[in-house]
């Protein structure tokens, strides 16, 4: 009876841990959403709400802490709880990312770089973190593998964007140190934005790497 109290006890954290999931990303895509429209009332809430996503993950440590310390995990199990450790910090750090983009919606008053689409990027990045979180509720290995690829794909997304921006920079003629000052700080907003969502990928590739060692103790993308 007590072992079937136990793996009832991870299934709940696997269950607590897919709903942070859910909820980091609804957080991701608010703002984008801002950050799109310029909608600083919307931008203000995923700011102040990044407060539920840190106590969702000190919840959540404390569960992994509870299962290592109560009980006496076998290899498998161990495997389970650390890497689902390790996750819940990466959906945090993705709730940060979330918040940044709500303080450039603040800072952004137009986009001067239309050719840089900033929701193409996040709509891949959201796919990602959506396809590792369902790789870890259905321990999918290949999934996790084919991951590491797309975050590939994304660098080069990340890479071009980039550089569209630098080579506008360049190309553009200003007039007055004023203009030059507003557009180096839109350009300063864009490129951070761009790294945020590169690093959102990364963390999605980090949730893959330990879904890929909690199933098959394989340590491959794990860097």
């Amino acid at each position: 009876m007590a072992r079937k109290s136990y793996q009832e006890q991870l299934a709940v954290l696997r269950e607590d841990i897919l709903y942070m999931s859910e909820v980091v990303m609804e957080r991701l895509r608010m703002g984008l959403d801002a950050l799109e429209q310029k909608d600083e009332d919307l931008a203000h809430e995923v700011i102040t709400g990044d407060g539920e996503v840190n106590r969702m993950y000190l919840d959540l440590e404390q569960e992994c802490i509870n299962l290592l310390a109560l009980q006496q995990p076998v290899a498998s199990d161990l495997r389970f709880i650390a890497s689902s450790f390790k996750i819940i910090t990466d959906l945090e750090r993705i709730g940060d990312l979330a918040v940044n983009l709500g303080e450039y919606t603040l800072e952004a008053k137009e986009d001067l770089f239309p050719d840089v689409d900033v929701q193409e990027m996040g709509e891949l990045t959201l796919g990602m973190i959506d396809d590792a979180m369902t790789a870890y509720d259905t321990e999918d290995v290949e999934a996790c593998r084919e991951l590491a690829v797309r975050d590939d794909d994304l660098d080069h997304f990340a890479e071009r964007a980039s550089e569209i921006v630098v080579r506008d920079l360049i190309e553009r003629e200003l007039e007055s140190p004023d203009e030059v000052e507003l557009l180096l700080q839109d350009v300063s907003r864009l490129l951070l934005t761009i790294r945020d969502l590169e690093r959102v990928g990364d963390h999605a590739v980090n949730i893959a790497a330990r879904t890929l060692y909690m199933v098959e103790n394989d340590d491959e993308l794990i860097y």
